[in-house]
């Protein structure tokens, strides 16, 4: 028993050193960016500097430890989850499971509550954070009892998402221009280091049970991305039928800086640990109730497990308090003392190698791409997609920044096209790489998104006279979810013509 014990303590902590070089690697070229522009352009007070590189540190750990976690719990979960659910051959156990799962996992998402906190914040409590998680969190669950009907009953992805996205964007012309970006930019934060894992295994866990393994494969992907659609269409329904006021909103140019070095994360800690608590407990006692009436898993594989959760939860706050503590306040500070440079240029280079580097750190990332690679038995490698999708987000951020800076530019100039384009390439690309786009849309806006390049164009924001902090600095997470859906399908097209080269089928 103590031989098997330390042989699988081992094995964890093997993982953990290979993950922790793994975040190191993605954490590093962010935090030398921030030390250049410390030492040039933007310099920065010596104990702001230094929260920002102890945060540095507690995102490599906590990554790390999350990462781990990830996979030895909630990825075993959803994975199990899913194969039960479809085992019931009922639509309507199905659809209830959708829902249930849907609703709880969204409205506990770290991601949301961060963003949802920030719109609490700007518009000064007129849109509370509690009804933007309640809103959001319904919309996820609608869509995705219909993502997993769509599996079972072999809708094809494509289909569904350009009938999807073609109402939202019907319904982007009665919407207000606050609302507009609160409702992309909750898209993408709902899908974060929590959900995307639990949604993927979910999907992989339903998919497997086909009997058609080219089928099986395709349908791994795209519950993200059907899911994070409810996000949008639940918040543009909300503005319509509450038709509310234009809203203006600016940063509190008086925050006070805290002269407590180690303060914020001490302040941090509790609240992101209570939020932790409350986004994994739903998730375990539906695993419990499933595990009692339809699981029945051994006591070595559920103590595994709930080692698995114990990891996800400590990496998580770790991870997060960080982000909170360390990262976001530096964000606004480099965004609003680079917009508040002559040059403007500036702002815009920096705005696009930050989003390059950003997607680097975000977890969710890491567990989509470990999966594409699986799923495909190694033919899209991690690293492909990893730099494609560093590119389009640092072109989101980019984009991002000049709209903050010219007036004239709308958000919906970027996404109407933006998602014709991509809706059109749905015809073109192999149907595996769709699932993979659009899943990888809402993957892309994570954690590092929602709070440091969030904090970036809302400090940019606030520095240019003629923008508005609600109108202008939201978006930016719109556009991270954007850009991949087109960068991804680029990769597909070009696979799709090496493939043919090679004599391999990749359309299945």
């Amino acid at each position: 028993m103590s031989s098997k014990f330390l042989k699988g303590s081992e094995r964890i902590l093997n993982a953990l050193v290979e993950k922790m070089r793994e975040a190191l690697f993605s954490v590093l070229p962010i935090t030398l960016i921030v030390v250049l522009l410390n030492f040039t352009l933007t310099p920065l007070e010596p104990i702001v500097f230094g929260r920002f590189l102890l945060g540095g540190l507690l995102i490599v750990i906590g990554l790390a430890v999350l990462l781990v976690g990830v996979d030895i719990g909630i990825t075993p979960i959803g994975s199990h989850m899913g194969a039960a659910i479809v085992k019931s051959k009922k639509i309507w156990i199905i659809a209830a499971a959708g829902l249930l799962l849907g609703f709880f996992v969204s409205v506990a998402e770290p991601d949301l509550h961060i963003m949802a906190g920030q719109v609490e914040f700007v518009t000064s409590g007129l849109i509370s954070k509690s009804v933007i998680l309640i809103v959001v969190s319904i919309g996820i669950a609608v869509m995705l009892a219909l993502g997993l009907i769509r599996i079972v009953y072999n809708i094809p992805l494509y289909k569904l998402l350009i009938v999807i996205y073609m109402v939202i964007l019907g319904l982007s012309f009665f919407t207000s221009a606050e609302f507009l970006a609160i409702s992309f930019d909750a898209s993408g934060a709902t899908t974060g280091a929590l959900t995307v894992p639990f949604i993927l295994a979910l999907a992989l866990g339903v998919s497997s049970l086909k009997k058609d393994s080219k089928a099986s494969e395709k349908d791994s992907f795209g519950l993200v991305a059907i899911a994070s659609s409810g996000a949008i269409l639940s918040v543009m329904i909300m503005s319509i039928l509450v038709k509310t006021d234009k809203i203006t909103a600016n940063l509190e140019s008086e925050e006070v800086i805290s002269h407590s070095f180690l303060g914020p994360f001490f302040e941090a800690f509790p609240t992101l640990a209570k939020e932790v608590i409350i986004a994994l407990l739903p998730i375990v006692i539906i695993f419990v109730l499933f595990q009692i009436i339809s699981f029945k898993l051994p006591r070595r594989s559920l103590h595994k497990i709930f080692k698995g959760i114990f990891y996800t939860f400590l990496g998580l706050v770790i991870f997060l308090v960080g982000v909170n503590a360390g990262f976001m306040e530096v964000g606004k500070v480099v965004g609003y003392e680079l917009a508040s440079l002559e040059n403007k240029s500036i702002i815009v280079i920096v705005g696009f190698v930050l989003g390059l580097v950003t997607i680097l750190a975000e977890p969710a990332v890491y567990v989509l791409n470990r999966q594409i690679e699986t799923v495909t038995s190694g033919f899209v490698k991690r690293k492909t997609v990893l730099m494609f999708l560093c590119i389009g987000v640092g072109g989101a951020v980019a984009l991002s920044v000049i709209r903050i800076l010219i007036p004239e530019i709308k958000l919906w100039h970027y996404l109407l096209p933006g998602y014709i384009i991509a809706c059109i390439m749905t015809f073109f690309t192999p149907k595996l790489f769709v699932g993979i786009a659009f899943d990888s849309g809402g993957v892309a806006s994570g954690p590092m998104t929602a709070t440091f390049i969030l904090a970036f164009t809302q400090g940019a924001a606030d520095a240019v006279d003629h923008a508005d902090v609600l109108i202008d600095g939201f978006g930016v997470i719109a556009l991270v979810a954007l850009t991949p859906l087109i960068a991804l399908q680029i990769l597909g097209i070009l696979y799709k013509i090496y493939s043919k080269k090679k004599g391999i089928n990749v359309d299945g």
